[in-house]
């Protein structure tokens, strides 16, 4: 039986893999591994498929870096390509929020949704924010942050 603690290890592990870590995503990922992308209608079955989709990608794949993940809990610094910014969970289920660079500049925010089988991840639900303009109409009922855009 895996404990929290076990799995939070797994899921930051991956979290620190994403994207391109081939190797490492393959060894954590279950055997029955599929990641759904809503937003597409998509559903990717299995390691190998995922990473001909990244290596297909238009305009080449993301970069990755060998920096060390750094950090404590909930506050991450990894690449610049791929940023988690933060995991939560317990059980089998968790949640990595992070910030993604396209090579052809633009970015995202990336919400994703983990779930664990025998101690690997066996299903994870990827969403895909772009960054937009706050309406005008808005502006006397919140308050306005930075956009987080690096």
């Amino acid at each position: 039986m895996t404990t929290d603690a076990g799995n939070r290890q797994v899921v930051e592990r991956y979290a620190a893999a994403l994207p391109t870590d081939w190797d490492a995503l393959n060894e954590l990922r279950h055997p029955d591994f599929v990641e759904d992308w809503p937003q597409s209608g998509e559903r990717i079955r299995g390691h190998a498929s995922y990473r001909a989709i990244h290596e297909s990608y238009p305009g080449g794949q993301p970069s990755a870096s060998d920096q060390k993940v750094r950090g404590s809990e909930d506050k991450w610094v990894v690449t610049p390509s791929y940023t988690p910014m933060r995991i939560v969970g317990s059980g089998d289920t968790y949640f990595i929020e992070a910030r993604i660079h396209y090579p052809d500049g633009d970015y995202a925010h990336f919400a994703g949704i983990v779930e664990l089988r025998d101690g690997k991840i066996a299903k994870q639900t990827s969403y895909f924010a772009m960054p937009f303009e706050a309406p005008v109409w808005r502006a006397a009922l919140v308050e306005r942050m930075q956009p987080m855009k690096d």
